[in-house]
């Protein structure tokens, strides 16, 4: 009984980190995907609700706690270090930066994009 206990435990923990990791790739397509920041970010057209503050709030969180116990999450070395890489360009981007209709073209913003699939890429990201 006590086995039953333990993997059905182990298999919740499983399930929660392969949601948090598909919840932060998606974020991540988002920055990304120009498309969908001019679109959702700028336009406010659906049928997505999101802004470049939501994004970055619903992203630092879980990279922070996923780069931490990346292992956790069964996540490789070569993974963690492009995730680590653009979080960190991100963070220093994000904090300077609030109004995507004044940065979306600038050569800054076209790197964190390149370095967003760059982790897409790592992780085999498909979109659904």
């Amino acid at each position: 009984m006590m086995n039953l206990f333990i993997e059905t435990r182990q298999l919740i923990m499983y399930i929660n980190r392969k949601q948090i990791i598909d919840t932060l790739l998606r974020i991540i397509d988002h920055i990304s995907d120009k498309e969908y920041q001019e679109r959702v970010w700028i336009l406010g057209k659906g049928p997505e609700v999101d802004d470049f503050d939501e994004t970055c709030c619903n992203f630092f969180p879980e990279v922070d706690d996923v780069i931490e116990k990346y292992k956790d999450f069964g996540i490789t070395t070569a993974q963690y270090k492009i995730l680590k890489k653009f979080r960190d360009k991100f963070d220093i981007f994000s904090d300077t930066n609030n109004w995507p209709q004044e940065f979306i073209d600038t050569p800054e913003w076209i790197t964190i994009m390149h370095l967003a699939k760059d982790v897409l890429k790592a992780f085999n990201y498909q979109k659904n």
